[in-house]
């Protein structure tokens, strides 16, 4: 029995982690938001098209053989689905932009702290590393000019 519990605790363990339920809700909000760009395409665009083109794309079809029960092939709709995805895509893409756009905006840029001051110098003549307030070099004893 311990079996099935530990597969029923790891199961339930998987369905809560964050990603899992992610997932869920943008698949969900995805239906949702393809709805609306159906309807979006079918009931004002395609119909806009139409007036101008007078075409409706999801009449066009093409009956392969004859008779009542001959098979349709309804192209149409495909260059329907077609253009749902690319308007979906459009949106999609616009709402990134606009999201990157405000998150770039508001969000505080940290600033790289300015490079320190430099503390030390060479010896124009032994080429040793000293004080940069140094005047007198301790190495060679030259006078340092400033």
């Amino acid at each position: 029995m311990s079996k099935g519990k530990g597969f029923i605790s790891e199961f339930k363990k998987f369905i809560m982690r964050g990603n899992v339920m992610d997932m869920a809700v943008g698949v969900i909000v995805g239906g949702a938001f393809t709805a609306i760009v159906t309807s979006l395409n079918k009931d004002i665009l395609t119909p806009i098209l139409g007036v101008f083109g007078g075409t409706d794309f999801s009449n066009l079809y093409i009956v392969l053989g004859s008779g009542e029960e001959a098979p349709v092939l309804a192209y149409g709709n495909f260059i329907t689905a077609v253009i749902n995805f690319l308007i979906t895509a459009l949106v999609i893409f616009c709402l990134v932009k606009g999201i990157n756009a405000m998150n770039n905006r508001f969000s505080k840029k940290e600033e790289a702290p300015a490079p320190a001051a430099p503390t030390t110098k060479k010896c124009p003549y032994c080429k040793s590393t000293i004080d940069i307030e140094a005047v007198k070099c301790p190495h060679c004893t030259s006078d340092i000019a400033e």
